[in-house]
């Protein structure tokens, strides 16, 4: 009797913190599903194998909404009505899922194929090359582009402007931080989870540029208007 009380003493007494550590534990398992790879990051990665192109277009679109929205948040770049949600919003999903991820999966893709089962280190450094030399200035052009026309340009000589202008500063942000994120990707990831990865990279290197934009933007009409109002009096 008195084994049978110790036990059910130690069952029923309460573990400091424990509804804590079962929430986090629940938590974690739904998101990648314990031992049972049943979690939503195992149902991603499971998309992403048996429908690439979607399952990139899906992520790929909507980082390219949100990151236009916190880009907004953070400049405290709000529309007349006093939201931070414009028609950018929409037209950032529309490039993210048609324009950019289809051209990160091919060219991506291309980049794989040209290295497939070179381990060596001096492959790795040449694919590294290639990236930065090749696929990255194809995809921050068209990137600039799709800026310049959601942004309002309608022309061949505006669009072509806004790439001029944006080209060099935009690649020297690419020299750095591709190399150091396909090095991860080379080292950590499988290569099926490479292009939502550097899809995460850009949405935190564009949500950073396009608050600096909107905020260098606004410091400019407020300089504009309270110019030209001192000028008035």
């Amino acid at each position: 009797m008195s084994v049978k009380f110790e036990k059910e003493t130690v069952r029923d007494t309460p573990i400091p913190g424990g509804r804590r550590e079962d929430v986090a534990q629940k938590m974690g398992q739904a998101l990648t599903g314990g031992k049972s790879q049943t979690g939503y990051l195992a149902a991603y990665l499971q998309q992403l194998q048996s429908n690439p192109l979607r399952t990139k277009m899906l992520t790929s679109g909507t980082l390219s909404a949100l990151q236009e929205v916190l880009a907004s948040w953070i400049a405290k770049d709000v529309t007349k009505h006093g939201h931070y949600v414009s028609s950018r919003v929409p037209k950032m999903a529309v490039y993210g899922a048609f324009i950019s991820a289809p051209l990160g999966h091919l060219l991506i893709s291309i980049l794989q194929k040209m290295f497939a089962g070179r381990t060596s280190l001096r492959a790795k450094i040449l694919q590294i090359v290639v990236s930065n030399l090749v696929i990255s200035p194809i995809q921050n052009s068209i990137y600039l582009m799709s800026m310049a026309v959601i942004a309002g340009a309608r022309t061949f000589h505006q669009v072509r402007a806004t790439v001029r202008a944006g080209f060099m500063p935009v690649m020297k942000v690419s020299w750095i931080t591709s190399p150091l994120a396909l090095a991860f990707a080379q080292k950590f990831l499988p290569e099926h989870t490479w292009v939502p990865f550097f899809n995460l990279i850009s949405f935190v290197i564009g949500t950073y540029i396009n608050a600096h934009t909107k905020k260098k933007r606004l410091a400019a009409l407020r300089k504009k208007h309270y110019g030209d109002g001192r000028r008035e009096d």
